[in-house]
């Protein structure tokens, strides 16, 4: 029996597996460990083994015998050095006991989810975005993603930062900034917008980079908007410049992971396309790419 987990910042894929067949699946909280405190990370980790626990129990019940958890494959994002990667794996081996665990960057996870064993070019655009270039086994280049703060161009977090910036300071349409207002600050007369998004930003109880991505969906409903789609296009545009055109777009196809990747592939791929870009696939549930990569 293997454990297969692909988590992002804001959601986590688990999987429970023998011989590559899922026996059971069990979503659970996203993890950055760079990002989060080490104690939210180690309670979402634990979480989600309760969970995969249950599941195992669940499955001797129907006379299924989940037996031994031989490896392990968990994907992150965050994987920035040895010392993370090494707590990591101790967590899970006390948790689990598997024969072998492989802990790995989520953005290793996209490209192998995304180009599988051929060379390429991966994007995440989630929450937050990433890219590298791909040789077929291993990450030969990598533009430094930066963060919410530095970077994720492209990403929701980028457009929930763009779209805060201009509300605090008037300039989102009204008729949007009043819809906001009563679905995400809670209404009234928005005396207290600025104290809660600052609260939300910089003092969050969770990821503020979550919290800003969790504005995502608001936003592109409004894309018919004028100025959401200045928004919109100019982000993506970003992700391109600063990105993409680092890399080989004429010999290397591009292969786009994430969620919010699925939502915006009618905008992103022509401006990719005038990019010089060639699109190999969206991939907005990369886990079941990387099933396939372990077991075939």
């Amino acid at each position: 029996m293997d454990i297969l987990c692909e988590s992002g910042a804001t959601k986590s894929d688990w999987r429970l597996l023998a011989e590559g067949r899922e026996l059971f699946r069990h979503p659970g909280e996203g993890t950055n460990i760079s990002a989060m405190r080490p104690e939210v990370v180690e309670e979402r980790i634990r979480q989600a083994a309760f969970g995969i626990n249950a599941g195992m129990e669940h499955l001797e019940k129907l006379g299924i015998a989940a037996g031994q958890i031989e490896r392990i494959w968990f994907y992150t994002a965050g994987v920035l050095n040895e010392d993370r990667r090494t707590r990591l794996e101790a967590l899970l081996g006390e948790l689990f006991h598997p024969q072998s665990i492989e802990v790995q960057n989520d953005l290793l996870a996209a490209a192998r989810a995304a180009c599988g064993r051929e060379a390429g070019i991966a994007a995440i655009l989630g929450t937050g975005s990433n890219s590298c270039l791909y040789d077929g086994e291993n990450i030969v280049r990598q533009v430094g993603a930066g963060g919410y703060i530095l970077g994720d161009e492209g990403s929701g977090a980028h457009l929930g930062k763009l779209f805060l910036s201009d509300y605090i300071k008037g300039l989102v349409p009204q008729d949007i900034a009043s819809e906001f207002r009563e679905l995400h600050l809670g209404g009234g007369d928005g005396t207290k917008d600025y104290e809660t998004i600052i609260t939300e930003v910089y003092h969050p109880i969770g990821s503020a980079s979550t919290w800003l991505g969790s504005l995502a969906p608001f936003i592109l409903a409004h894309y018919a908007n004028p100025y959401i789609k200045n928004m919109v296009d100019g982000s993506i545009q970003s992700f391109i410049d600063r990105h993409l055109k680092a890399y080989d777009l004429a010999r290397y196809p591009v292969g786009v992971v994430g969620g919010l990747a699925a939502s915006i592939q009618s905008i992103f791929v022509p401006l990719a396309r005038k990019a010089g870009a060639r699109i190999r696939g969206f991939y907005p549930r990369p886990i079941e790419e990387l099933i396939r990569y372990h077991y075939e």
